[in-house]
């Protein structure tokens, strides 16, 4: 997708990225855990996944004579790709290893929160704002119920051990991954989204190689070992997780409203538990469900709020 303007993206376009990312991105998190399932080590799926998508991507580039070798562009992008696939996402593809695909799904659904409290171009008008604050509050308040049944259990022997650490990783993958965005937004590249996006993939993959070394994991690979089920997750992780939505989701943070593009998190946990629960069987806390509903809540009241400052403008505009 070429990078377009607010006002000249097609609506049809948006309509089909954010379907895209929507409803994509939401059971990328159950086919993680499918392949991790199978037998896939969870850094070589990161690397082989987002290599094979961003030369894919890069070759189709090649093929239609777009500009793809642009030092500023590649140094841009390769900041994003490290933030937002990297480590956000790398950390999603670790903790699935012990926690419910799920329960990682409703952990990272903070991620719009994140998108205003790190927004510092906005800050002087996200904070005028009694919605968002009451929002950004609300929000919180939910990440902290997450976080009680784990933090009660410290004080507790009940012999299993503790997914708090894991979940402080989520949350910080949940970081990185507004940050990466944030920049994506606020340093748009010369070239095209699709090239934007296949150097961001790349850059990813590659960085996974040497971590997948690191964790042992090419020592104890054995191919024959990998089931079906496993490479048929990674070629759907691979096609439509990465080719398809994230490319969607990078053309829409240059056309569409950052805050507005973090509606995914509606959707994403949503879909991530109903597949989760009744395909692999996984088990939500009644805290973990009340947690989620909370930031989503949150979530809806700040982009409410943002939303209606920019009708006004508009209207202001049209008068």
């Amino acid at each position: 997708m070429p990078l377009t303007s607010d006002k000249s993206a097609s609506p049809v376009l948006v309509i089909i990225a954010f379907a895209t990312v929507y409803l994509v991105w939401g059971s990328t998190y159950f086919f993680i855990r499918i392949a991790e399932q199978g037998g896939m080590p969870p850094f070589l799926l990161g690397a082989l996944r987002f290599t094979t998508a961003g030369l894919l991507l890069m070759g189709w580039c090649v093929i239609k004579g777009e500009r793809v070798f642009v030092l500023k562009d590649i140094l841009s992008a390769a900041v994003i790709g490290l933030l937002l696939l990297f480590v956000g996402n790398g950390i999603v593809i670790w903790a699935e290893k012990t926690l419910p695909s799920a329960m990682v799904a409703i952990m990272v659904s903070s991620a719009p929160i994140w998108f205003v409290v790190l927004d510092k171009p906005h800050w002087a008008i996200n904070f005028k704002n009694k919605a968002t604050i009451i929002g950004l509050i609300i929000g919180f308040a939910g990440v902290l119920l997450l976080f009680s049944e784990q933090i009660g259990g410290l004080f507790k022997d009940s012999g299993a051990p503790s997914k708090l650490p894991w979940m402080l990783l989520l949350l910080m993958g949940s970081i990185s991954w507004s940050g990466g965005s944030l920049y994506s937004k606020h340093h748009p590249a010369s070239v095209s989204a699709s090239v934007n996006t296949a150097w961001q993939m790349i850059v990813a993959g590659i960085a996974y190689i040497p971590l997948s070394a690191l964790h042992g994991e090419y020592s104890h690979l054995n191919l024959n070992t990998i089931d079906t089920d496993a490479w048929l997750s990674l070629l759907y992780l691979t096609i439509f997780g990465s080719i398809a939505a994230f490319s969607a989701y990078v053309w829409l943070l240059h056309v569409r409203p950052a805050t507005q593009v973090s509606t995914y998190a509606y959707v994403n946990p949503v879909i991530a538990v109903i597949l989760g629960i009744v395909f692999a069987g996984e088990h939500i806390s009644f805290t973990q469900i009340a947690g989620l509903f909370i930031i989503l809540g949150s979530v809806l009241l700040i982009n409410l709020a943002k939303y209606r400052k920019e009708k006004r403008l508009v209207e202001l505009v049209v008068d």
